[in-house]
């Protein structure tokens, strides 16, 4: 099988997705390719097509059913504006009549921007940002990528109205200090575009601990732990941030994404294979670690995104809560089945 660029126009005749807004089908046509199948083959016999939208883009495709009927199916048809097998009766074998090109859709990953380009259609710009005129096409923050694995992509589909509500919108130049270690925390950020720096002072000295980049966000941890900041973040180009005030980012955002257990739920789930995850210092975790317990400090917990499992359930504890709870939305917000262990160690330890 060949595969060719698929473009904007391609996917624009095409049913739902034709809907989308003009940058989000960019995006989509980008992360598509156009699957070329010769004469004679089963287009479906190595790849089935569960899971996928599919579209004919050329040629003839014969399609047999389950229920016994058949019909041939041909590119540029009225028929073929519609995804291939997403209409009972079910499809039991496919033949290519003629060459033909097709191209595959990820499901989970339409139904996401489907949902954001839907949802964030009618959302009026900010009053703070009159320069905004569409959340859909901003750079960094929103697209696919972020919103399947980055800061938003936990985010109950119920809130995205109010967020794009009370997101502002503010352009900062090269240099700027966004939050410095040790002030109050009073917001959380987004990077729309431009990169950011996290410094932490380390015996009196500024150490470089991060570079952030668009569709990162930062802030979180103090509005989650209610403590002070614990590093500095100052812009290392010019960029554009979104920005939440601390209520609105934990009623929209903190408390859909931490989901706390007492003692007897938090066993139950360890059980039933959920891992215990302690987020405190190493001298704490070799001094009274809960059996079966992964050690991964908080201060450590963003660099360990991509190496823990995510086919995993996790239980997360630090001595009180604050730490966990802090530790379990920066996993969550990226996708992680994280709950943490309510009063920590604290409380009545589980059996």
């Amino acid at each position: 099988m060949n595969h060719n660029a698929v473009n904007t126009q391609m996917l624009r005749r095409f049913e739902p997705i034709g809907a989308l807004s003009g940058g989000r089908l960019n995006e989509l046509a980008g992360l598509c390719n156009a699957e070329k199948v010769a004469r004679g083959f089963d287009p479906f016999r190595l790849r089935g097509p569960e899971g996928q939208s599919i579209y004919l883009l050329s040629g003839e495709l014969k399609l047999a059913f389950v229920d016994g009927s058949s019909s041939v199916l041909v590119g540029g048809s009225e028929a073929s504006v519609w995804p291939i097998a997403k209409r009972p009766p079910a499809v039991a074998d496919a033949k290519a009549i003629t060459d033909v090109e097709l191209v595959r859709i990820d499901d989970e990953m339409l139904d996401i921007m489907m949902t954001w380009d839907q949802l964030t259609a009618g959302v009026e710009t900010p009053v703070q940002a009159p320069e905004a005129t569409d959340w859909r096409m901003m750079s960094g923050a929103f697209r696919l990528q972020s919103l399947t694995d980055g800061a938003l992509s936990r985010l109950p589909s119920a809130s995205i109205d109010a967020l794009f509500q009370r997101f502002e919108r503010v352009k900062e130049k090269a240099g700027a200090v966004i939050l410095r270690e040790g002030d109050e925390g009073e917001y959380y950020y987004i990077i729309e575009s431009g990169r950011c720096e996290v410094k932490r002072k380390v015996g009196g000295v500024d150490m470089a601990l991060a570079e952030l980049k668009a569709g990162d966000a930062f802030g979180e941890e103090a509005l989650v732990a209610e403590s002070r900041r614990n590093a500095t973040v100052s812009m290392k180009t010019a960029g554009v941030l979104l920005r939440l005030k601390k209520q609105d980012f934990i009623e929209l955002l903190r408390e859909p994404l931490l989901k706390r257990l007492s003692c007897e739920e938090a066993s139950a789930q360890v059980a039933a294979g959920a891992v215990w995850l302690d987020v405190r210092y190493p001298a704490e975790y070799q001094q009274d670690r809960l059996p079966g317990a992964v050690n991964v400090p908080l201060n450590e917990i963003r660099n360990a995104i991509g190496l823990l499992d995510r086919e995993r359930d996790y239980i997360v504890y630090c001595q009180s809560g604050r730490r966990s709870s802090a530790a379990a939305f920066l996993l969550s917000q990226r996708g992680y089945r994280a709950s943490w262990l309510e009063g920590g160690l604290k409380s009545p330890q589980p059996a």
